[in-house]
């Protein structure tokens, strides 16, 4: 009976104990609120090059690492019947330029018959109204005078018909020019098309096909982005991006810099959700970045939301549905405010001096 007795103020105490142990008093400290998100480290301005038309890579041109300027050419398609197209509209372009205003135009000898003509209509001008003079004389036959004047009158018509002639030829000649440059450009682009280009000045980070694999215009060929910007992508849950503004700051811890703090400053908020993983992109910029960096370096963040000096705070773990805390009188109502991962601010409904109970489990 004894032994029952000191088992049960055993048991007790312990219980007294342990249930003095599980209470608190709000305490004052700064508080930070948060928003979780994992990130990626990637070059600014990043995209993957495509190819404008199907083939086998001929080689690349750059090697992974190199610096490449805007249209710098970066890998070439094999494309041997564009470029003899090129070539002919070029042998094309050359033979309508000389019939046009070459030493042998065309033109020029419709030119060297015009004067003759010219000369030719002169002479019978002058013979025919030296005729005409003459006839109205009475001097001379009639068959002399209406010979004088049909050779006036086909010269004229001879020297018209060369100048519609002339006309005809150069409009022909010219359009036959601009026809020859048009080919010669759609050559040119279409050799184009076999020659990938970056799009940026900065490096090229990847390329995925080797000489003689097969390209396609649906596979990227190449990973082009800034050499020396590079920007902070974060993945954030829906139910807080709408708590996310530019010009929001944002700690980062990179896995490759083990437990250094990176400072970053929110710049972009892509309003689009990623269905797959039901999360919003965000992007910020270091405020200081690492003296090295890599594409898709890997890490974690958190983007602050509102911060205070000094706020009444209590342990997460010692709300009751989110809206309640046990004292000494019971349950109690209060108004809670930032929340951080293990704490809460509260605003109203308790104070310094009154102990909280931890909720039994």
């Amino acid at each position: 009976m004894v032994y029952r007795t000191l088992i049960l103020i055993l048991t007790l105490f312990l219980t007294s104990c342990g249930s003095e142990s599980e209470k608190i008093l709000p305490s004052k400290t700064a508080m930070t609120e948060s928003v979780y998100s994992s990130v990626t480290v990637q070059p600014d301005s990043l995209y993957l090059a495509y190819a404008a038309v199907g083939g086998i890579l001929d080689k690349n041109l750059l090697e992974e690492g190199d610096l490449v300027e805007k249209g710098q050419p970066i890998l070439q398609i094999i494309n041997t019947t564009p470029k003899l197209n090129t070539e002919n509209a070029k042998l094309a372009l050359q033979l309508a330029k000389e019939n046009y205003e070459g030493s042998a135009a065309v033109l020029s000898g419709i030119q060297d018959e015009i004067r003759a003509v010219q000369l030719a209509l002169k002479s019978d001008s002058i013979n025919y109204f030296r005729q005409k003079n003459l006839w109205k004389q009475q001097i001379g036959s009639k068959i002399d005078y209406d010979n004088r004047k049909l050779a006036y009158e086909l010269s004229q018509n001879k020297l018209l018909l060369l100048q519609n002639k002339y006309k005809r030829t150069k409009n022909e000649l010219e359009t036959q020019v601009k026809q020859a440059q048009n080919n010669l450009r759609t050559s040119q682009v279409a050799t184009k098309d076999f020659t990938v280009t970056s799009k940026i000045n900065g490096r090229v980070y990847a390329l995925f096909k080797n000489p003689g694999e097969i390209v396609t215009t649906l596979e990227p060929l190449a990973s082009v982005g800034s050499k020396d910007i590079f920007v902070v992508e974060m993945l954030v849950d829906e139910v807080d991006i709408v708590r996310i503004k530019i010009g929001q700051k944002a700690l980062i811890v990179l896995d490759a810099y083990n437990t250094t703090v990176f400072e970053t400053t929110i710049s972009k908020i892509y309003p689009s959700k990623d269905e797959r993983s039901q999360t919003f992109k965000v992007e910020a910029v270091f405020d200081v970045p690492p003296r090295i960096l890599y594409p898709g370096l890997a890490g974690e963040g958190n983007i602050i939301i509102a911060q205070k000096d000094s706020v009444l705070t209590i342990p997460k773990e010692y709300l009751i549905d989110g809206n309640k805390v046990r004292t000494e009188n019971g349950e109690v109502p209060v108004t809670i405010g930032l929340q951080s991962l293990d704490k809460v601010e509260i605003l109203s409904g308790l104070d310094p001096e009154t102990f909280i109970y931890k909720p039994e489990e």
